[in-house]
């Protein structure tokens, strides 16, 4: 898949011109020169800088190329199931792990996509248990983030 480097200079721009505006409201630190806005603003202006850039490109290469090219997977129902499977899981991912919680609602995505790829049943049940765990006790005990609990608070660890 190809796309126009003005669609992500656009977006590019976009996103620095909304971090700029939102660091805006950080309070500053009394008696200092920089406060907690500062290297978030540096980044939103260099993203806002690349963005300029590549939506200039994009924008004097218009008439070469399409704005999007898709690729060959494109026409494999297949992997057009697959990539809409991937958007899916995030989506419930962003929806559900509140009330699910990260465990149950990773267990079920990665079955899913596994499934979708054509894992064995059993095999792909086992890995989606186990990969959750995993990840959650990566990402709860040695990173501290934390993570929801959802229907498990009750025996949550």
């Amino acid at each position: 898949m190809k796309f126009n480097d003005a669609i992500f200079g656009a977006i590019l721009l976009a996103l620095g011109i909304v971090v700029l505006a939102a660091v805006q409201g950080y309070p500053g630190i009394p008696g200092q020169q920089v406060g907690p806005a500062l290297f978030p603003g540096l980044i939103a202006a260099g993203l806002c800088v690349c963005g300029a850039m590549l939506l200039a490109k994009g924008w004097r290469e218009r008439h070469a190329a399409a704005w999007v090219r898709l690729g060959d997977w494109a026409a494999s129902p297949r992997h057009v199931l697959s990539a809409a499977l991937v958007i899916g899981a995030v989506l419930f991912y962003m929806f559900a792990s509140e009330r699910l919680g990260f465990l149950p609602t990773a267990a079920i995505s990665l079955l899913a996509l596994m499934l979708a790829m054509r894992v064995p049943p059993g095999r792909a049940l086992l890995i989606a248990l186990v990969a959750a765990l995993v990840i959650h006790a990566a990402f709860y005990k040695l990173l501290r983030v934390p993570l929801p609990w959802g229907v498990l608070m009750p025996i949550a660890w």
